[in-house]
């Protein structure tokens, strides 16, 4: 999987490493395709309301229901498939639109080093609107910052380890996307520059 880096340097005693498989792309594009997205939801969600209503559990003169209706063009082909459409499939279907529209189309991690801090490292949750996994590591327990290489299958992959006082095993920055080489050299260089910046000021 292709990644790209982005590096970001709020202050002078932070740096922000992500990595992230999203291509890039201008921000009209990314506006149209979460509006797609919602859209696409919207109208599941307005079939269901139509069902609701073709088996009488909403009135015909609901205000709110019409008021839904008149923001969409399709309304009578969303009506033929909530009345004909069985229960079951139904529930299945918005399900599975609605796990599509939600689930994030990319994978993102990052790497923040707060100097004199510690290091905190994150990855982005599989669907929108729910926040990323992350983990914080303080200085005190940093013992140092390593490029490993191991076997994935028959290939030789490089990954960034941060080797942590007291823990069994290190800990992977970028464990899923696993970005090429001269990318986990820039962020290492990057991390540890930044981290240790005050150990090599004078005085």
């Amino acid at each position: 999987m292709k990644s790209h880096l982005s590096v970001e340097a709020p202050s002078s005693t932070a740096t922000e490493f992500v990595v992230s498989s999203r291509r890039p792309s201008s921000g009209v594009l990314a506006i149209i395709g979460y509006a797609v997205r919602v859209t696409v939801c919207y109208h599941a969600l307005l079939v269901v309301i139509l069902r609701l209503r073709s088996t009488g559990h909403l009135t015909n003169d609901n205000v709110y229901l019409e008021l839904f209706l008149r923001v969409t063009v399709i309304d009578g082909i969303l009506a033929a498939i909530a009345a004909k459409a069985e229960w079951w499939m139904l529930a299945v279907s918005i399900a599975l639109t609605f796990w599509l529209c939600l689930r994030r189309p990319y994978k993102e991690e990052s790497l923040l080093v707060l100097q004199g801090m510690g290091i905190q490292t994150s990855t982005s949750s599989p669907y929108f609107f729910v926040g990323p996994t992350t983990t914080f590591i303080s200085t005190t327990r940093i013992q140092d910052i390593v490029i490993h290489e191991a076997f994935k299958g028959f290939e030789v992959k490089f990954y960034l380890a941060i080797i942590v006082e007291g823990a069994s095993e290190v800990v992977v920055v970028f464990p899923s996307l696993l970005p090429r080489l001269d990318v986990l050299q820039k962020v290492w260089r990057g991390a540890r520059a930044c981290l240790y910046a005050h150990a090599t000021k004078p005085g």
